[in-house]
C-alpha cells in the first residue's frame, strides 16, 4: 500500500513531462510567435511556447510581382509591371491576423491582398492621367503615399518597389509616344545648346569687355608712365642746364680773376699756359719762330695787354740802359 502512491506520483510526473514534451516548442531566430490576450494579439517573448496557443511567423521576405492592365484618358491601354519585396508588420500584427487569418500563411495572403491594392491604386492613378504624363517616379510617388496605409490596414511592410515596365498596350501608341519623346528631347537638346550658345557669347562678351578695360588701363598707365619719364626728363634736362649755368659762372668767375690777377701783375703773362706752351714748342724746334696776332682792339691804347707789353718793354730798355751805364 504504500508503494502505490509513489507509483501514481511517479506516472503522473512522467505524464506531465511528455505533455510538456509535446506541447512546448523552442523558439528559432527571426520568428515571431503570436498569442491571444485579451481578444486581441501579443507577442511572446519567452524561448519556449506552447504550439496549441500560440501562431509562430517567420519575419522572411515574400516577393511581389504584378502586372498591371489599365488604360489611361482616352481610353488608351498601358500595361505595368510592378515587383518588390514585403514582410509582416510587428507594429500592426492585428491588421495582419485580421486579413490572413491565423495560421502561418497569413503572411502569404495578407501580400496577395496587397498585390491587388496596388492594382487598384494604380488603376486609379492611370485612369486619371494623360498617356504621355504616366511616368514610372509619378507612379511611385503615388504609390508610396500610400505605404502607412498599406501598412496599417494589411500588417504588411512593403521592403521594396519599384516599375519594372511601362509601356502603352497599343504598338502605334507606343511609336507615336516614342516618337514624340524622340521629339522632346531634340527640343531640349536644341535649348540646350542654344543656351549654351547664348552663355558662350555672354562669357566672349564679357571676356571682350575684361579685355577692353584691361587694355584701357594699360594705356593710361603707359601714358602715367610717359608722364612721369617726361617730368623727370625735364626735370634732369633742368638740372643739366643749371650745372653747365653753374660751371659756365664758375669759369667765367674764373677768368676773371685770372684776369685780374694778370692786371695786377703783367709779368705773369709769360707764365699762363698759353705762353709756356709756345715757348715749348720753340725750344723743341730748330729755328722756331714764334708768331703771336693780336686784334687791334687788343692793342688799343688804353688796352690792358698794350698796356702790359709797354710795360715790359719799358723795363727791358731801363734794364738795358742801365748795365751800358755801369760798363
Amino acid at each position: 500500500m504504500d508503494v502505490f502512491p509513489g507509483v501514481v506520483i511517479g506516472l503522473v510526473l512522467v505524464g506531465g513531462l511528455l505533455a510538456a514534451l509535446f506541447e512546448l516548442r523552442v523558439r528559432q531566430p527571426d520568428v515571431v510567435v503570436l498569442r491571444e490576450v485579451d481578444g486581441g494579439i501579443g507577442l511572446r517573448q519567452g524561448l519556449l511556447y506552447p504550439r496549441h496557443f500560440s501562431l509562430p511567423l517567420k519575419r522572411t521576405t515574400y516577393p511581389l510581382q504584378v502586372t498591371i492592365d489599365a488604360a489611361a484618358i482616352g481610353n488608351l491601354g498601358v500595361r505595368i509591371k510592378l515587383i518588390g519585396s514585403a514582410a509582416l508588420s510587428v507594429e500592426h500584427i492585428q491588421s495582419l491576423v485580421r486579413i490572413g487569418g491565423w495560421d502561418t500563411g497569413a503572411v502569404a495572403r495578407a501580400v496577395d491582398q496587397v498585390r491587388i491594392f496596388l492594382e487598384g491604386l494604380t488603376r486609379e492613378y492611370t485612369e486619371r492621367s494623360e498617356i504621355h504624363a504616366i511616368s514610372s517616379p509619378a507612379i511611385l510617388d503615388h504609390l508610396n503615399a500610400q505605404l502607412g496605409l498599406i501598412e496599417e490596414k494589411f500588417g504588411v511592410e512593403l521592403i521594396a518597389l519599384a516599375v519594372q515596365s511601362l509601356e502603352p498596350a497599343d504598338p502605334k501608341v507606343a511609336d507615336a509616344l516614342s516618337q514624340q519623346e524622340e521629339a522632346r528631347l531634340l527640343e531640349q537638346t536644341e535649348q540646350l545648346n542654344h543656351q549654351a550658345r547664348v552663355a558662350a557669347a555672354k562669357a566672349k562678351l564679357r571676356a571682350d569687355e575684361e579685355i577692353a578695360e584691361m587694355e584701357h588701363a594699360l594705356e593710361l598707365k603707359k601714358a602715367e608712365l610717359k608722364r612721369t619719364l617726361f617730368e623727370s626728363d625735364a626735370e634732369l634736362a633742368h638740372r643739366r642746364i643749371e650745372d653747365e649755368l653753374e660751371r659756365s659762372r664758375l669759369r667765367l668767375a674764373f677768368e676773371k680773376e685770372e684776369l685780374d690777377v694778370l692786371r695786377r701783375s703783367p709779368e705773369l703773362l709769360l707764365l699762363t699756359p698759353q705762353a709756356a706752351r709756345l715757348a715749348e714748342a720753340s725750344q723743341s724746334l730748330k729755328n722756331a719762330r714764334t708768331v703771336i696776332s693780336w686784334t687791334p682792339q687788343e692793342l688799343a691804347n688804353d688796352s690792358p695787354l698794350f698796356t702790359m707789353l709797354r710795360n715790359l718793354l719799358q723795363n727791358g730798355l731801363q734794364a738795358r740802359d742801365d748795365s751800358s751805364d755801369e760798363r
